[in-house]
C-alpha cells in the first residue's frame, strides 16, 4: 500500500479549526452547572420583603432565583437562569427581569418573555411569605 503524506499546512489548518470550535463551545454553555434549576430547598429564606422594591425585584445569584414585587404586597419568584443560553439574569429594572448578556427580558409578574432572543418564559419558583421573610415553598 502506498504511503499517504498530508501536507503540514492541512494538518495545522485542521488543528486551528478544532481550537476555534472548542473555544466557541465554551462560550455557548450556561453558568448554572447544566441544571437550570434554583439551588434552594423548601423553607430556605430567600430574602425579606423590604429588600424587594415595588415594581422591581432582586436577583439572588447563588440561589439562582429572582424575587419580584409587581404590585405592593404581591411577591413572585422565578428561576434566574435565562432561557436563551442558560446564563444568570443580571437585574430587575423598569418592570422587567433583564439578562444583559444577550438582551433578553421577562415580565416581573409572569416570567413571560418580553424581549428576545429568549425562547421561553422563566419557570416559576414556589414561595411563601412568613411575616417579613420570603421563603422557598
Amino acid at each position: 500500500m502506498p504511503e499517504v503524506r498530508v501536507p503540514r499546512r492541512i494538518v495545522f489548518s485542521g488543528l486551528g479549526a478544532l481550537g476555534v470550535a472548542v473555544a466557541l463551545a465554551g462560550c455557548a454553555g450556561g453558568d448554572d452547572g447544566g441544571s437550570g434549576k434554583p439551588k434552594v430547598a423548601a423553607g430556605d429564606e430567600l430574602t425579606t420583603t423590604d429588600q424587594v422594591p415595588v415594581g422591581g425585584g432582586i436577583v439572588l445569584t447563588d440561589a439562582k432565583v429572582v424575587v419580584t414585587q409587581p404590585s405592593a404586597g404581591k411577591f413572585e419568584a422565578f428561576t434566574a437562569v435565562c432561557t436563551h443560553q442558560g446564563l444568570t439574569v443580571t437585574s430587575v429594572a423598569d418592570g422587567r427581569i433583564q439578562c444583559a448578556h444577550h438582551g433578553s427580558s421577562y415580565s416581573i409578574s409572569t416570567g413571560e418573555v418580553e424581549g428576545g432572543p429568549a425562547p421561553s418564559a422563566l419557570a416559576s419558583v414556589a414561595i411563601k411569605q412568613d411575616g417579613q421573610r420570603i421563603l422557598a415553598a
